[in-house]
This record gives structure tokens, C-alpha cells and sequence, in this order.
């Protein structure tokens, strides 16, 4: 069984995942603002216990690395370095952008449709982060290279540059919606994505995990306690 925390931004997430299966078991997602650390692990340990497993039942931890507030993401990653630690046995601990797992669920359908997923999310003081996903691989990782980061102003100018469609998703603000509006046929090519369809769920983050577990089971150095690290970007 896998767990997995997102507490990256004001939007929690939590996820039991049977990556052997696979098959999700259980699913929360809430809006923690700044409770996450006073939420977290009484909520992981009541979803644990609402399908009937016990932290020493797990085989698999994942946890988003950011970017995203600073304390937020550090609570997430401890968290599971501490259950980690905790466990009789070692266990693989896999750590994924924040954006990857927002923009997961959109791949293949973008695809499909010949668009690109750009996804982004708040990074405080009326500003953004956004990530440009090209083709529907659930194993690319970016890096801080390939995060861009902005106002709503500049989004709408990056956005207004791109040769094909566009399935912008993430925390809609209504600073993205206004750009949007404001930019109108400048960015006819742009769909944006609702506010409940674009929310960051731990159930995609447990997906993607497991992919990574799937695909790197021989590599021992690969995911784990040790390699999860905040993913920061330059200050704006």
C-alpha cells in the first residue's frame, strides 16, 4: 500500500493507493490554508483506519516536492521521511513536482487533441508558477529549469506566444480568469480548465507514483527516504 501527502499549497491532499494492483482506496482533499501541519497526520491516520490498514501495512510512500509555499512543502516531506523512519521495514518514497501531478490527469486527453497542458499554481504575492507539458509522459520530472515564474500578466503574454492549443490548468485565481477575459482573442487558442476540475488530487499523485515504482523497482538508489528534497525556485 502506498500513502500519499500533498500539502504543497492551502489546497491538502491524502491518498491510499494499491500500486500493486493498482486501485485507489481512499481519497481527501481539503482546503488546510495554513493547518496543515496541526491536519496532517491525524488525517492519515483516521484515512488509514477508514480502510482498515495500519501504517505498518504500507510499502510505498510519495509526496509532492514543491514548488509551492515554503513551509508547506517541508511539512509533507517530513512527514514522510518520519513515517518512513518509523516503519519496521525500509520502504521506496517517491517525490513528484507539484505540477506534474496537477497536470496528470490532462495528458493524454491534450494529446489527443493536438494541445499542450500548461499547468500552474499560486506563488504568493499575486504571483504564479507554470510548467510547459509537451506530450503525455508520466515520467518526466521537471526541474526548476522548466518551471516559469510570473504574474497573471506575464502568463497571459507567455500564453499569447503559443503555437498550438492550450489546456491551462491549475488554483484557478480570479487574476488568471481576468487575463483570460481581458486577452480574449489573443487567446482563443487557450481553454481554461474549471476551478474543481483543475484541483491538485493525491489520487493522481499516487498514480504517477506508482508508475515510478513500476519502472524503477531494480534501481535501489532511486526513490527513496534519502532523495526526497524540496524542489525551490529563484525568488521572484
Amino acid at each position: 500500500m502506498l500513502l500519499a501527502m500533498d500539502t504543497a499549497t492551502q489546497t491538502a491532499s491524502l491518498a491510499v493507493y494499491d500500486w500493486q494492483t493498482p486501485g485507489l482506496l481512499a481519497e481527501w482533499t481539503w482546503l488546510a490554508r495554513r493547518r496543515q501541519t496541526q491536519d496532517l497526520m491525524a488525517a492519515a491516520q483516521a484515512m488509514m483506519t477508514q480502510v482498515g490498514l495500519e501504517m505498518g501495512d504500507l510499502s510505498a510512500l510519495a509526496v509532492t516536492t514543491g514548488p509551492g509555499s515554503f513551509t508547506g512543502v517541508r511539512i509533507a516531506v517530513s512527514a514522510a521521511k518520519g513515517i518512513g523512519l518509523g516503519l519496521p521495514h525500509t520502504v521506496p518514497a517517491v517525490g513528484l513536482p507539484v505540477l506534474s501531478v496537477t497536470a496528470a490527469p490532462w495528458l493524454a486527453p491534450a494529446a489527443s487533441a493536438d494541445a499542450q497542458v500548461w499547468a500552474y499554481l499560486q506563488a504568493g504575492r499575486g504571483q504564479l508558477n507554470w510548467c510547459i507539458f509537451h506530450a503525455p509522459d508520466p515520467l518526466w520530472r521537471p526541474g526548476a529549469a522548466d518551471h516559469h515564474a510570473g504574474s497573471a500578466a506575464d502568463l497571459g503574454a507567455a500564453l499569447a506566444h503559443a503555437k498550438h492549443p492550450v489546456w491551462l490548468v491549475g488554483e484557478v485565481t480570479a487574476a488568471v480568469e481576468q487575463t483570460v477575459l481581458e486577452l480574449g482573442t489573443a487567446l482563443a487558442h487557450v481553454t481554461l480548465v474549471d476551478a474543481v476540475s483543475g484541483t491538485r488530487r493525491a489520487g493522481n499523485l499516487a498514480r504517477l507514483a506508482g508508475l515510478h515504482l513500476h519502472y524503477t523497482q531494480a534501481d535501489t538508489q532511486a526513490n527513496t527516504l534519502a532523495s526526497l528534497q524540496p524542489l525551490y525556485l529563484n525568488p521572484l
